[in-house]
């Protein structure tokens, strides 16, 4: 499993730059190598590794919105 953890990143990452080349291209701006060159990839990754990076995306955001929360809205309640 600890050898899975660099590649969950990388596949996190790239669907990052993936979905920002798909938003240029949608609004017709022109693609550079590097953005069709991740779409290309993010396209031919299999489906259990988008559903795991869009997973892991997801509950990361979540959990850093909890933690945050916790720590503005947390100090202003009295227990």
């Amino acid at each position: 499993m600890a050898n899975e953890s660099p590649e969950l990143f990388d596949d996190v990452y790239l669907g990052l730059r993936a979905g920002g080349a798909v938003r240029k291209q949608r609004r017709g701006e022109p693609l550079s190598a590097e953005d069709e060159d991740a779409i290309g990839r993010w396209r031919r990754l299999s489906l259990w590794r988008k559903f795991i990076a869009i997973g892991a995306f997801a509950l990361g955001t979540f959990g850093l919105g909890l933690t945050v929360g916790g720590l503005i809205f947390g100090r202003w309640r009295k227990a």
